[in-house]
């Protein structure tokens, strides 16, 4: 299985990806998100509790990684971040992140 981190950096680099929970939101209630992936490490937990039941509601996989600081700079953004939102992978797989 390919890294998460891996993954959210090629696409961040070769195709389009939203940051944060509430573009990833956005993003999956529009149906463009191809995968999500969101931290465990978030505080308070109530942050990205809704988004599992709505990509189970959309079909769009959602996938968990564990450091949002690893997340964010895998994003290409400076900062930590609680959620991605893959909306077009580029030259990404998204077939090893399930």
């Amino acid at each position: 299985m390919t890294n998460v981190y891996e993954t959210v950096e090629k696409a961040s680099k070769t195709g389009k990806v939203e940051r944060g929970v509430n573009e990833v939101t956005k993003a999956v209630e529009r149906g463009i998100a191809k995968a999500i992936v969101i931290v465990t490490d978030v505080d308070p937990k109530e942050l990205t509790q809704h988004l599992p039941i709505l990509c189970q509601d959309k079909g769009i996989p959602c996938i968990e990684a564990d450091s949002k600081e690893k997340l964010g700079i895998s994003a290409q953004i400076n900062r930590p971040t609680a959620a991605i939102a893959i909306i077009d992978a580029g030259e990404a797989t998204l077939d090893s992140l399930q």
